[in-house]
């Protein structure tokens, strides 16, 4: 044997036996089980219930890690300890990556899908669902007021602050919104809105539910897809100058993991266009307000739509 014939042999030995192993490792990838995070509230303890069923249906093995904190998970994705979890584009904007410009919700979403790009994960289709701040009214309260935007509330506010200061309304805001530099004085400054010490009520995020509910404030600001709104019939006022940033909740995937599931993205996609407002508040209440288990609530869901 020549020595170029044997050197062209030996070189097609190694390029298929680099072959083999990439092969090798693409099967034991994609034999391996989705390891997906999520994290420790209601929302998402749902979602996790939500793909577990569905991805389980279309012949996926997925190990769920619930109660993993925000930082956690992302740093765990990263590390590819975490193959899968589902984030919202709010957190990855501001909490991540530190940007604070006002963006639409297609704004943030193409932002933070580029950046994360980059280290390897994928965002996905973001959820019709958006789980941002927001005030709320008792409905009854706010019907008889005709209040229905935050620019109607905070005019209400000022003509009794002027007319009637002893019957001043009532704000109830959670410590950390009250002290955040995005929190209530940008808030503030965008809508107009002085407010005075006795206006203002803080408390432990979950109590602003019961305190509107209750009447001990007027208003409160509330997270938008809480089973709380609907149990408690509150009434979500529009923001009207586009103040709170989005936070449509998307199944972010790491890259690789996508390329060894065929039909992964697909799947996900398809469960992610489901999840609305409507229908992730009145599976937050059906847990919270009704008392049952978020992996009750999920398979309702999805047989209802025929997809179990």
């Amino acid at each position: 044997m020549t020595p170029t014939r044997l050197f062209f042999n030996r070189l097609r030995g190694a390029v298929l036996a680099l072959s083999a192993a990439l092969l090798l490792n693409q099967s034991a990838l994609a034999a391996a089980p989705i390891t997906l995070s999520t994290k420790s509230f209601t929302e998402q303890h749902i979602l996790s219930a939500l793909s577990v069923l569905w991805l389980q249906k279309n012949g996926f093995t997925i190990v769920p890690k619930t109660n993993i904190a925000t930082t956690i998970s992302r740093n765990a994705m990263i590390n590819k300890q975490i193959d899968m979890t589902w984030e919202y584009t709010g957190t990855s904007l501001i909490i991540f990556n530190h940007i604070s410009k006002p963006m639409s919700p297609e704004q943030a979403w193409e932002t933070v899908k580029k950046l994360d790009a980059k280290l390897g994960l994928v965002w996905l289709e973001p959820a019709p669902m958006n789980n941002t701040y927001a005030f709320a009214m008792q409905r009854r309260r706010a019907e008889q007021e005709g209040i229905t935007t935050l620019s109607q509330l905070v005019s209400k506010m000022e003509q009794v602050r002027a007319s009637e200061p002893e019957h001043n309304w009532r704000l109830g805001l959670d410590l950390e919104f009250a002290g955040r530099s995005d929190g209530l004085k940008p808030l503030q400054k965008v809508y107009q809105l002085p407010l005075d010490r006795p206006q203002i009520r803080q408390m432990d995020p979950g109590l602003v539910y019961n305190a509107v509910r209750d009447g001990f404030v007027d208003a409160g600001l509330i997270y938008t897809t809480d089973g709380r709104v609907k149990g408690f019939d509150l009434l979500v006022l529009k923001d009207d100058k586009h103040f709170f940033p989005s936070y449509n909740v998307t199944p972010v995937v790491r890259k690789e993991v996508l390329a060894a599931h065929p039909g992964l993205e697909k799947a996900l996609n398809q469960l992610s266009a489901l999840i609305t407002d409507d229908a992730i508040s009145e599976m937050n209440k059906r847990v919270d307000i009704d008392h049952q288990s978020p992996a009750q609530v999920a398979r309702d869901f999805l047989q209802t739509r025929n997809m179990l």
